[in-house]
């Protein structure tokens, strides 16, 4: 009889579900594939059914289900914070429910999956701990130095350490309320891209900008000796405000981040409908720099302090591609190895690949790509155009097979442009 392990991200955006079986990843996506609707949030009920499905399992056959958050996580320190620094209440409120939401996991699953009946064990792994896990333990590399770099997951945004066959040694974290995530998540609403997930935005822009605004950054986030850094807390909101978040089977949402003192700084933020100037491009371009500087200030710590020159590397500010291409130019690491699914969708593969390695006492094949999603064949595709058919001949549209794969290409680059 097969162990199952099922992943999830829930009640978060990038809501997932990942499956292994017997130790080894068998299936993994998002549930904004279902859904249709972007980083969608809440509990990816289509996404278990999908992995179920393609393993040709019912829910009762699952015997662990993992998740990527433990609210029980560094419990004293955030007891510690909210002694010393008595933020609003309705902040606490707000992080108490989510925290409950979490927990909720065996009641989802027992309401949404009625006819099958899960009995088995469900596991809270650390939010970094499951990015981590995520990186190094479906790496190639049997040894290497492991870093995770967030917004905000369980009171931290950063965490690095070593890895070292299933096992995993944390050697350092930063923690609430600093955070590059935050960050750069607050600069890109600063420039005028309020949605979640438009970070991608900031980046592609910073091309066309030179950092001229590096400067005044300085004044927002301040490097640290040991690999840290800090926020200048005086422009951001969350340290002190509950956030508006949406998280909960929509669309997510993150109410704005920065305070006033930000416009004092910067000058005027660019509404969305606002034409993009050469400001804006500078100061995306500063805000990548700025970035960059800081992952390259905490990976040389790693080195130092871990010795290795293998870097596994996870966390949504991991889907920064730009900086992850400067790693090993500019850096000491020789060789990296970057998650995929980065941000919290990975989580799921991460929490359940560190539960299935401890069970099975072994490590899962390396995941050295992302297609773990559900695939058609081209006679599902085929019944799915005929039952279209006369839709698709009244819009005017003709259907055609090309199997050169070059030639595919070639066509759809050309209808593209």
């Amino acid at each position: 009889m097969k162990l199952y392990v099922l992943g999830l991200n829930a009640h978060h955006g990038d809501a997932s579900a990942a499956l292994f079986a017997d130790g080894e990843l068998v299936a993994a996506v998002e549930e904004e594939r279902f859904r249709r609707i972007k980083h969608w949030a809440g509990f990816p009920e289509h996404a278990i059914r999908s992995c179920l499905a393609q393993a040709g399992i019912g829910l009762d056959q699952v015997t662990h289900v993992a998740v990527n958050s433990d609210p029980r996580a560094h419990r004293w320190r955030k007891l510690g914070y909210a002694l010393a620094h008595r933020p609003n209440p309705a902040l606490l409120l707000q992080r108490l429910r989510a925290g409950r939401q979490r927990v909720s996991v065996e009641a989802e699953l027992k309401r949404r999956f009625p006819q099958h009946t899960f009995s088995g064990q469900v596991h809270h792994v650390e939010h970094h701990l499951a990015h981590l896990a995520s990186a190094f333990l479906v790496s190639p590399f049997p040894h290497a130095a492991v870093l995770s770099v967030d917004g905000f997951g369980d009171f931290s945004s950063v965490a690095w350490g070593v890895g070292q066959g299933i096992a995993l040694e944390l050697g350092g974290r930063v923690y609430f309320p600093h955070s590059l995530g935050i960050f750069y998540e607050a600069l890109t609403q600063y420039l005028g891209f309020p949605r979640y997930g438009d970070e991608y935005k900031v980046m592609g822009l910073a091309a066309y900008g030179k950092p001229k605004h590096l400067k005044l950054l300085q004044d927002v986030v301040h490097t640290r000796e040991g690999g840290g850094f800090e926020l200048s807390l005086r422009y951001f909101r969350h340290p002190r405000e509950p956030i508006d978040f949406r998280w909960q089977d929509c669309e997510p949402g993150v109410g704005t981040l920065y305070t006033d003192a930000l416009l004092g700084l910067l000058g005027p933020a660019r509404r969305p409908e606002d034409p993009v100037e050469a400001r804006h491009q500078d100061l995306a371009a500063s805000v990548q720099v700025m970035y960059e500087e800081q992952l390259f200030h905490i990976a040389r710590e790693v080195h130092r302090r871990t010795g290795v020159d293998t870097l596994c590397l996870a966390g949504g500010c991991a889907m920064n591609s730009v900086a992850n291409g400067k790693i090993t130019q500019r850096g000491p690491f020789k060789q990296v190895y970057v998650q995929a699914a980065a941000g919290d969708a990975g989580g799921a593969i991460g929490a359940a690949a560190y539960v299935a390695s401890h069970l099975q006492r072994k490590r899962p094949k390396p995941m050295l790509h992302a297609f773990w999603g559900p695939q058609f064949s081209r006679g599902d595709i085929e019944r799915e155009l005929e039952q279209q058919r006369a839709a698709l001949e009244q819009g005017g549209c003709r259907v055609e097979w090309i199997a050169d794969q070059a030639a595919l290409c070639r066509r759809a680059a050309q209808a593209i442009a």
